[in-house]
């Protein structure tokens, strides 16, 4: 497979803080990447850095082998966590806009076609729906045709349905063979739609594979969940290890039955029973701490 983008050894420092410490990333083209990491760990440093907007202290970045230039900034677009839209501009003026800062664009229709825009796209920006502005904003990210799509926290904010309605709209992307790096903060997105994460924390990459290899070589077992109300004060004691959060009872075990038949020789009901396997979340916490960070 072909890299596309490529860093060596990078390291960004503040003054105090070392945001980002020896960095190697490989990301292949046509694939969607994602670069997970809790709040502090650097996570947004990296994708400044990758995207040319910060300069990296030390270290190398290339982009089809070659040092980011003219040709990268043409290739990649760009959706922002948070981006400001001029008010009373429609969103066919928006991409009219942003499409006259490129030598080429995809022509209107595809982009309309692509983001699902046809239903808004002459209304004024300002009367969006939070899902219909990120489509908006998706749409002037591929406004060049970029081979590159940085996406930093796409879905933050939307509803389960919207959320949804734009994974589909990653798809579609992926299927033209284009290259994605996303950051995401939800597990489930991430397990969904990228075919390779790296987890960061305190500037270090501490985990990368695809979302499964991962699993499988982190965990051996599933998770038991029953309502804590269905449990005597205090718990009993199991042979397994048992967690509390709010008003769950996660018990973990590689041994289903066995677990079940020492439930029911404590008299606690199974009705309310749920067998789930590890999940991404696990994952990141297990790796990052549980810890709250600011």
């Amino acid at each position: 497979m072909t890299v596309l983008l490529e860093t060596r050894d990078l390291i960004k420092h503040f003054r105090g803080v070392q945001a980002v410490n020896g960095l190697d990333l490989a990301i292949t083209a046509g694939r969607c990447f994602g670069l997970l990491g809790p709040n502090g760990a650097g996570k947004t440093t990296t994708v400044e850095i990758l995207e040319g907007i910060q300069d990296p202290t030390h270290g190398t970045i290339r982009y089809r082998g070659e040092p980011l230039g003219p040709r990268f900034r043409q290739d990649i677009g760009i959706m922002f966590q948070s981006t400001a839209l001029q008010d009373h501009v429609t969103g066919r003026e928006n991409l009219r806009m942003f499409a006259s800062f490129y030598p080429r664009s995809l022509p209107l229709d595809e982009l309309v076609e692509a983001c699902a825009l046809g239903d808004f796209l002459d209304r004024d920006t300002r009367k969006l729906s939070g899902g219909q502005r990120q489509r908006l904003l998706l749409a002037i990210a591929l406004v060049n045709d970029p081979e590159l799509l940085f996406l930093d926290e796409p879905t933050t904010g939307l509803d389960p349905q919207a959320r949804r309605n734009f994974w589909e709209l990653i798809h579609r992307i992926k299927a033209r063979g284009k290259t994605i790096l996303l950051t995401t903060h939800y597990m489930e997105e991430a397990y969904h739609l990228c075919d390779e994460i790296a987890i960061m924390d305190h500037g270090r990459i501490i985990a990368q594979g695809t979302p499964r290899a991962l699993l499988a070589a982190h965990f051996d077992d599933v998770v038991l969940q029953l309502p804590l109300a269905d449990f005597p004060d205090p718990l009993p004691p199991l042979a397994h290890p048992v967690m509390v959060h709010r008003d769950m009872v996660e018990i973990l075990t590689d041994d289903v039955g066995a677990t079940v038949q020492e439930l029911l020789a404590q008299h606690i009901p199974l009705a309310r029973l749920l067998i789930r396997p590890r999940t991404l979340e696990d994952l990141f916490l297990e790796l990052t701490g549980r810890e709250l960070r600011t």
